[in-house]
């Protein structure tokens, strides 16, 4: 029998069990960086984070995925090297993937910066104004990018799924009956007219952007973070950046959409309504918890959520 270095994480539960076991976790990631030809680098795990994570000596990053979620490993693996150097801010370069014991990896690139979680409070008016603008940019660019064989396989499928299961994964996370009423009026309400799908990252958020000082001010110097990336609606993708970047500052977003290219004349009610499903359909959503991060509505409906949530400033 073949003694692994890695632990087995064959289900969630066990790999629940050993995600934060460094004890278990160790000897295998440095295995694996003896392979790599990295033995003699320092390996240091970064905190937080859903899968482990290293630091390769300074240059590199090392990333886990166990067999639960292979995938994800191959489709951050592949868009990665197809949008290496094509958008306005740096991305992780791959630098090798593969398999070992049952994991998949992939060592890449540590891109340079401070977390934008870190700086946001630190930050004036005018370098959030900037944020906002290169952000925008940096999706715009994202989008126009086409990764062949990245999934769902039809989007339409995807949604309609979604909003069958869209109540119960909302109650099944602790929503309170009185949202959870509105939902399916909600979603009838709003119209999600079809549009040509793009590469999605699907959760942009402070704690996946990276941002340096200059003599001009701060500068966005990193987007990471592509496993959970797919195809589909644009809108799609500023469901994270409303609830996670943006969180209600509607002078931030407004110029956000408006370097991405939104006309001002479509910056309205009905796309705020628009992000709001797109929020409950979200593969990730969680609106019981949205509702304790994120400010209050003026009342407790959705639409007045949606207005609050993607608040923008008159143009």
């Amino acid at each position: 029998m073949t003694n692994h270095a890695l632990p087995a994480a064959e289900t969630e539960a066990r790999f629940a069990a050993v995600r934060r076991d460094e004890a278990h976790l160790r000897p295998g990631v440095l295995a694996l960086c003896r392979r790599l030809g990295h033995g003699g680098a320092d390996v240091t795990r970064f905190p937080g984070g859903s899968l482990p994570v290293y630091a390769v000596g300074d240059r590199l990053v090392l990333k886990l995925y166990p067999p639960t979620c292979r995938d994800n490993g191959q489709v951050e693996d592949h868009v990665l090297r197809v949008i290496d150097g094509r958008l306005p801010v740096p991305t992780p370069r791959v630098e090798a993937a593969g398999e070992f014991e049952g994991w998949r990896y992939v060592l890449m690139t540590r891109l340079g910066g401070e977390p934008l979680t870190e700086v946001w409070s630190r930050m004036d008016e005018r370098d959030r104004d900037a944020i906002a603008e290169q952000l925008g940019c940096a999706l715009a660019a994202l989008h126009e990018i086409t990764v062949p064989a990245l999934g769902p396989p039809d989007w339409h499928r995807f949604v309609a799924d979604q909003r069958a299961g869209c109540v119960e994964r909302q109650r099944a996370r602790g929503l309170a009956p009185r949202w959870l009423a509105q939902i399916p009026d909600f979603l009838d309400s709003v119209p999600l007219p079809p549009s040509p799908p793009v590469l999605l990252h699907t959760e942009v958020m402070r704690e996946h952007l990276l941002v340096t000082r200059g003599p001009a001010g701060w500068s966005l110097s990193g987007l990471y973070d592509f496993e959970p990336a797919m195809v589909g609606d644009r809108n799609y993708e500023f469901v994270s950046v409303g609830v996670f970047v943006a969180q209600g500052d509607a002078r931030f977003l407004r110029r956000l959409l408006t370097a991405y290219g939104h006309p001002d004349d479509r910056l309205d009610a009905a796309l705020q309504r628009r992000l709001l499903a797109y929020t409950l359909l979200h593969r990730y959503s969680d609106l019981a918890w949205y509702l304790e991060e994120m400010p209050a509505p003026p009342e407790p409906t959705l639409d007045a959520l949606a207005a609050r949530w993607w608040a923008l400033d008159p143009p």
